[in-house]
This record gives C-alpha cells, structure tokens and sequence, in this order.
C-alpha cells in the first residue's frame, strides 16, 4: 500500500517512472542535462507502463530510438524479454547499435551481411545475454527464421519495435512487401506484449492504415512535422548542362557535408565524376555499391570527412548524421518521399540548406518506376495455376520461365501472396497453398490515383510561390502546417541561380561525351530446357564488349534518345546530332570489324536501315546480313519480363539471314537499343556459329 497520492506503476510513481527513464536517457546521450519532452514520456508510459499498442508519427530528429530505447530499459529492468526491432536499412542498423551501447544497451543485429554469426546471435537471445535485436524485414519472409526463430521471439519478447512503419502500408511512399510479415507476427504476440511503430513520413491514409494493422486499441501518437532547421528551395534551370554546373559552382558554398540527391544509380556515376573534375570531394553512393564501401562513406560523410555523397535513395532511412544540406537532382514522384530524403539534413544543426534542381525528365523517371507495381490480376493468376499444377516447392528461377515477370517483380509480388496466405515460402522456394485468393484491383487502382496525384503535387511544389515547408507538411496532413518563413519563397531563403560559363561548357563537354559500355552474357538462363530450348550453361561463343551511345535514363544524350523512342516519335533517320555521337563513339572504341550486320526492328525499320547505311559509309565496309524478323505474330519485347521467356521469344522471332560468307570475319552487330541483351546474345551466338571470328554490338540506346 502506497502513502502517496499518485497512483503507482510497475515502475513507481509516474514522477519516479519519469526519473528513471530521465537517467537512461542521459546515458543514451550522454548529456548530464537531457530530458524526455512531455510526448516523448506518453510514448513511453504507454509502452513501459501500460503495456499499449502505440504507432509515433513524429519528424526526423525528434528522438523516435530515445523512445524505444528508454522503454527497452525500463521494461528490461522489470525482467521483461528483449527488444525486437524490425529496421529496414543497414546504415540505420549501425546507428543504432551504436546509440545503444552508449547506453549499456546488449544490442545485436541479424541481416545479410553476417550470416556466419547468427546461430551464435540465437544462442545469446536465448539465454538473455541480449537487450535487442534488430532484423531486417526480409528476415521475416526467410522459412527458416519465420518458422523457427520467430515464434520464440514472438513469445519472449519484451517490446517489438517497427521502425519506418510507413513501409507497412501500400498507401505509403516506400511500401516494402517484407513489411507485410510484420501483421502476421503481432497476431503471435502474447498478450500485454507493448507494441511501437514509428515514422517520420506518413500522411493521414498512411497513419490509418497502418494503426488499423496494428489493432483497434492502437494509440495514436502525431506531432507536428515542422523541421526548424531546414530552409527549402528551388532552382529551375532549363537544361542538364546547368543543372551540372549550378552543382559545381555552389556546392561548396553548402554548409558542411551533404547529399546531393540523384533519381538514378547512372547518374549518381555520372554526377560524381563530373563534380570530382570540378574539384569537388564527392563519391557515388547507391543500392549497386559495395557493402563494405557502403559503410566506410556513411562514415566518412558522418566524419565530414567528405563533401557530399551522389547517392540514390538507397542513403535514406534512418542515415543519423549531422548535414548541413541536401540537393536533390530531379525530384522525388511525392512531396511524401521528398520530405523524407530532405531530412537527412538538420540534424544536430541550427540551420540546414535543402535545394531541389527538377528535370525535364523527372516524368519518364516516374512513369518507369511505376510500371513496376503489383501486377495485373492475368499475371498473378499464371503464377498460382503454375504453381498448383506443380504441386511442389518452385525456386524464383524456376517460377520465373514459367511466367511473364522479371525476377524481381515476381519475388515481390510472391511476398504479397505469401501473406495473403495463396503461397508459402519454404525451403526449395515457394509452393501453393490452395487457399482461395482475390485479387483486389479496386485497392491497386486507388493506390495507382494516388502515386499519380502524388506525382502532381510534386509538380506543384516546384512551381508554387506559397511556403514550400507548409506545402510539405500540407501534403503530410499536419494540422498545424504555417508558413515557416525560412524558404525562397517566405524570404528566409535566397538562391543565387548564376552558373559560371566554363562549369556550362565543362558539363557539356561531360555529357556530350558518348559512350557505355555494354557487357555481354555469360551464361544462358536456367530453366530454359522447361520451355523447349536446348541452351543451357555457359555460353560458348558469344560477343564482345559493345558499345551504346547512352541510357536512357543518363543526363546528355539520354534526353535525345528519350525523345527518339517516344510512342509518339515517328519513324526516320538517325537525327544529325546523335550520328555524330555514334561516330564519336566508334572513333574512342576503334572495334577492328570487316561487315555490319543489322538486328531489324518492327517499330522502327527506318531508323535501324539508316543507321547500318551510314555506319557502312564512315567504315568503308559491307552489310553483310541481318537478324530478320521470321515470326510476325510474336511482338515486339515479348518475354523481356524475364531472361528465359525473352530467349524463347527472340529465337521464334527471328531469323539471321546472310548476304556473304562471314568464316573468319570479324562484325559489327547493330541494333537500335537493346532492354535486355538478349536479342543481341543469340544473334552474336548465331553469328558465332556461321563462322565469324569476333561479334561487336552497337546500339543507340541502353534502356536499363
């Protein structure tokens, strides 16, 4: 029985409960004067005390970890089991470790990059040497670790976490399948288990959505979402040359170390070499890097060691490092998603610079991104007929010569599956359940009006003169949203657009440059002895090394080569400026070839017999023969959904027809663009096999 008047808890008074969370919190941060705001102490009272459901819709930098943390103590003192986090990047992974140690926090890690350690990590949670463990979302969907290590965590766990928990909800701008798991393992939590989610980027539909998984007593934690340290800005500048050159004549007039913000790991590539010519201390940063590389530049740009990382947006959750600006070279397909890159910066700072630089081609940019989501119901449907009629576990590989998907989007789109409960992840891959399922094109279409609205919105961030801040937590549903008065547009803000005329022509000059290398395959895809082709293994003779004037998605010549390709491009010669390209690039490879040999196209005919004309006319040289179109009634990238379906197409399709003897001669291939290689694979293979010594593919354009 208790003499005071406040009622107690099962850490004492509210007040003690507060003073003890307090004293962890100063050894989190290593402040003797740190102190839990009041909406940071409710998050944690109804997780340390009353044991609730609790979803924290706060802004980057408002002490989202401190919370979970101080509760992991709190609860760990009572004797409750470990923290379970569920984290989705690795760099946020590493911070956080970090953080709780400082604390005295036993914290470990289970993802990708150590798989060596994780029966020892089990071991450790098991007898309770552990305070938390974080995973990754894609641990969730593993069978071995769903089936034997989750159900123990399920029942032991003391706190489970959900961190970035916008990625639960397909409303939301970065929905990860994986995330999906996550509903089924709070259905497995005991009860009186305390629950947290957190995100910095979730607009009302989002935050409903999301507390709706969580379970109807879920409390409902929204602050504002007001960055006081971020002063907003556009520059629009009609071309990529100054774009380029803004970047090299102000980046290091930014306030200490940054992001500079790319929409594409090419031009992540491209931006840092140009930048690095200029003088600049930069590096490429994307999803294609490194690990190891990966982390030592997290380091390094924490260090300010650096002065920006070009990165994609593969540097973004969870990256806790003191910025003094980010730059975004094309903008983001949502004001949701641009709010989350932008703060990477302010932390730990007074004032930060944020600067948006929007493209021309932002839109393509976009609209490929989005031909990427969940598939037509057809598509979904050949995949659960095929997997029925197998009744056996399919590997993706497998799967995938089967289906009209690329691997990628049918791994994804399997996931779903996998927890609407139609298909089961198990060893040896993925088997049918039986379970009846219905597609939901309703809810796909509504999300589709959304990333389209989303899309506009952007577009009108760029073009507004209201206060860009209050645009951005408009966009987020934040009640509270005023004008900030720190952006261009309320005067707190003021860009110089001037760009120098030697960084115009040194970007130019960069741009202009053409040439990317193409590099040829290796290995025929497996499974193609499923589908009747008799290819399998490595490929014996195929081609060299090609050349392609640019990507589509590169900033010189891609723009030229986006125009070409347009649906409503019509069909013509090679224009003037992109033969010359072509030229300059033959003149930097200098490829030894004695005939030219035309991949023809049913789209662009023209186009692709002005090209070899002209190739033939600078070489001096024959067109010697032609991959002919046999088959009609196969069309145009039939199959390139994935490699093996794309071979079988390509060999129905077409035909080589020689017009000379090629024994012993060395070609040039030509094709207008190439998507997945494939096409010019098996005509070098065939060229190969008549007799030629060497095949050289050329094409205009690389569409990946």
């Amino acid at each position: 029985m208790t003499t005071s008047a406040e009622p107690t808890t099962a850490t004492g008074t509210p007040a003690e409960g507060r003073e003890r969370a307090e004293a962890h919190l100063r050894a989190l941060v290593g402040r003797d004067d740190a102190r839990l705001r009041d909406d940071q102490w409710t998050a944690i009272e109804a997780l340390a005390v009353s044991a609730r459901r609790t979803l924290v819709v706060q802004r980057t930098g408002w002490g989202k970890s401190a919370v979970y943390f101080v509760a992991t103590l709190l609860l760990r003192e009572r004797g409750a089991g470990p923290a379970v986090i569920v984290s989705p990047l690795l760099a946020l992974m590493r911070n956080q470790i970090a953080a709780a140690e400082r604390a005295g926090i036993r914290a470990v890690t289970i993802n990708s990059t150590n798989l060596e350690q994780w029966d020892l990590i089990h071991d450790q949670v098991r007898s309770g040497e552990v305070d938390v463990l974080l995973v990754s979302p894609e641990r969730l969907n593993n069978p071995g670790f769903r089936d034997e290590v989750l159900p123990r965590l399920a029942a032991t766990c003391g706190l489970l976490v959900v961190d970035e928990a916008h990625c639960i909800s397909d409303w939301g701008h970065d929905f990860r399948p994986d995330y999906r798991r996550i509903r089924t393992l709070l259905d497995e939590l005991p009860t009186g288990i305390p629950v947290l989610a957190t995100t910095a980027t979730a607009n009302e539909r989002v935050t409903t959505d999301v507390a709706e998984q969580m379970g109807a007593d879920t409390l409902v934690l929204r602050g504002s979402l007001d960055r006081e340290s971020l002063r907003l800005g556009v520059v629009r500048l009609p071309t990529a040359q100054q774009r380029l050159a803004w970047l090299a004549d102000h980046l290091a007039e930014q306030p200490g170390s940054g992001i500079v913000y790319c929409l594409t790991v090419a031009a992540t590539q491209e931006v840092a070499d140009y930048l690095r010519s200029r003088g600049h201390d930069v590096a490429a940063y994307s999803g294609q890097t490194d690990p190891t590389e990966r982390q030592a530049l997290e380091e390094q740009l924490a260090r300010g060691e650096v002065k920006a990382l070009v990165a994609t947006s593969a540097l973004g959750m969870g990256f806790d490092a003191t910025l003094g600006f980010v730059v975004n070279l094309g903008a983001p397909g949502s004001p949701v998603s641009y709010y989350q890159q932008v703060g990477r910066a302010g932390r730990g700072t007074d004032e930060a610079t944020v600067v948006l630089l929007p493209q021309a081609e932002d839109k393509d940019i976009w609209a490929y991104f989005s031909s990427l989501s969940f598939p037509p119901e057809e598509q979904v449907r050949d995949a659960l007929d095929v997997l029925a009629e197998e009744g056996r576990p399919m590997s993706t590989a497998n799967l995938e010569t089967r289906v009209e998907l690329s691997r990628s989007r049918l791994e994804q789109m399997l996931k779903v599956l996998d927890v609407d409960g139609a298909v089961r992840r198990v060893r040896g891959g993925w088997e049918s359940t039986g379970a009846p399922w219905t597609y939901d094109g309703e809810r796909y279409e509504r999300v589709r009006e959304a990333r389209a609205r989303e899309q506009a919105a952007m577009l009108d961030y760029q073009a507004t003169d209201a206060c860009r801040m209050r645009f951005l937590r408009e966009q987020l549903d934040d009640p509270d949203a005023v004008d900030c008065g720190r952006c261009d547009s309320c005067g707190g803000l003021t860009l110089d657009t001037g760009v120098s005329d030697d960084a115009v022509a040194a970007a130019a000059a960069r741009l202009d440059r053409p040439g990317v290398v193409i590099d040829s395959r290796k290995q025929w895809p497996t499974g193609l002895d499923r589908i009747d082709v008799p290819l399998k293994g490595k490929i014996r003779a195929g081609a060299e090394e090609g050349r392609a004037v640019a990507r589509l998605t590169d900033l010189g010549h891609g723009q030229a080569l986006r125009e070409l390709f347009r649906d409503d491009t019509p069909d013509g010669p090679v224009p003037v400026p992109l033969a010359r390209a072509v030229v300059d690039v033959l003149n930097d490879w200098q490829p030894h070839v004695e005939g030219i040999v035309l991949v023809e196209s049913a789209t662009r005919p023209a186009l692709g017999e002005d090209l070899v004309a002209g190739l033939s006319r600078f070489l001096g040289i024959r067109v010697v023969g032609r991959l002919a179109l046999a088959d009609p009634d196969v069309p145009p990238g039939a199959g390139s959904a994935n490699s093996a379906r794309r071979v079988a197409a390509v060999r129905r399709r077409t035909s080589l027809q020689l017009d000379a003897d090629v024994s012993g001669r060395s070609l040039l291939l030509v094709d207008d663009r190439t998507v997945t290689g494939w096409t010019l694979t098996i005509a070098a293979s065939a060229l190969r096999e008549a007799g030629a010594s060497a095949v050289h593919p050329l094409v205009l354009a690389v569409s990946a």
